[in-house]
């Protein structure tokens, strides 16, 4: 049995310690990260938010390995477009895991993904690579993620455009092998639900990867990003998870989005995620999970909150005291990953807006969701 440290995340460290320290070494006898005295990135202001930082040189070296991810998740989505340094917010804010959104094509009929379909940011070593680095040598990692909302009602996730399995396949192991990660997300809503075509294809390119992955003895899992009811997966992200079973995909999360629901009633965002998680392990049983036990079923479910007021309005708003009073729960539960939408909105600049992309809309302290949602890791 290995014995870990019990706090925090100095086990992490540990696990990556030994390459790391000879990447860095191979890094120095190069000259460094690219990186130089005048374009380092600066500590956190005074208001919390992450420093800006000046565009890193080309990164010389490969990245370095990733660090394992823990049983137990927390890995915040952040929108790449909205925070000038990755590991500066992952720092300032404590969130040592963090969810990168979005991977899209850049026009729709495209088979190559950029991150925000932006051509200036490619899948290259060169693109966020010295902030995952940072990132790693602190004891965190990312999981990237393809698609969203943005993604699904342009045609521009990947799946939807693309209309090539292998070719799909192909930028997938691409961002693993560039990122070194070991862990890619799906955020598929909206209109890429309707897409039957593009859920067979997406399915039938993981299986593909997974053979690949296995072949070179590479560890890769998947999560699903989905929509969610107070009463778990509506038809069409069932119908996700159904093709995934037919074709064989290996999903390792079901993350539900618990917010946006729409539906013109007041809601306590809290206990609505947890009847729908509940309701997502027997949706488990039924298509991705047959065989498992109560206990793996709960470690494949994955929650997502909208941190303070959602896109519809104050009767859907997640607090701070409600979000420790969800977290309180996903860890007797036995849930295995909690995210939030998303790192960004983390503060109380904007009180009483609704789904506002820089706040949350409620008063709060700077980072306060991050800090209770990362008592979820510090649990087990």
């Amino acid at each position: 049995m290995i014995v870990r440290p019990a706090a925090g995340r100095a086990w992490r460290r540990l696990a990556v310690g030994v390459t790391a320290v000879a990447a860095l070494a191979a890094v120095s006898a190069l000259g460094g990260f690219g990186v130089t005295a005048a374009s380092a990135t600066p500590g956190p202001s005074s208001s919390g938010a992450p420093g800006a930082s000046l565009a890193p040189a080309a990164h010389p070296v490969p990245i370095l390995p990733a660090v394992p991810l823990p049983a137990h998740l927390v890995a915040p989505y952040v929108d790449v477009t909205a925070v000038p340094d990755l590991a500066a917010a992952s720092r300032a804010s404590g969130a040592a895991d963090l969810t990168l959104a979005f991977l899209q094509t850049p026009t729709a009929g495209s088979c190559t993904v950029d991150w925000a379909g932006d051509t200036a940011t490619p899948v290259a070593a060169s693109t966020y690579g010295a902030a995952i680095d940072r990132i790693r040598l602190r004891g965190g990692d990312v999981i990237p993620s393809f698609g969203g909302y943005s993604a699904d009602t342009t045609g521009t996730e990947l799946a939807d455009s693309c209309t090539s399995v292998p070719a799909i396949a192909a930028d997938y192991e691409r961002v693993i092998t560039t990122y070194r990660v070991q862990r890619l997300d799906f955020d598929i809503e909206a209109a890429s639900l309707d897409d039957t075509a593009a859920i067979q294809r997406r399915n039938e390119a993981i299986v593909l990867v997974e053979k690949w992955a296995a072949e070179h003895r590479r560890p890769i899992s998947f999560s699903y990003t989905l929509p969610s009811t107070p009463q778990g997966l509506a038809p069409s992200g069932l119908a996700v998870l159904q093709s995934a079973a037919a074709v064989g995909a290996r999903i390792a999360t079901v993350n539900i989005m618990t917010f946006d629901y729409y539906d013109g009633a007041s809601h306590d965002m809290a206990a609505d995620a947890r009847t729908a998680a509940t309701a997502l392990t027997g949706q488990l049983r039924s298509t991705i999970s047959p065989r498992s036990s109560q206990a793996a079923l709960w470690q494949q479910v994955g929650i997502t909150q909208m941190i303070g007021i959602d896109d519809y309005g104050p009767s859907e708003t997640l607090t701070v005291s409600g979000a420790t009073g969800f977290i309180a729960w996903a860890r007797s539960a036995g849930v295995g990953t909690v995210s939030f939408w998303a790192l960004e909105r983390d503060n109380g600049s904007c009180v009483g807006t609704k789904g506002a992309s820089l706040c949350s809309g409620v008063a709060q302290s700077p980072w306060a969701f991050t800090r209770v949602f990362e008592r979820f890791a510090r649990r087990f």
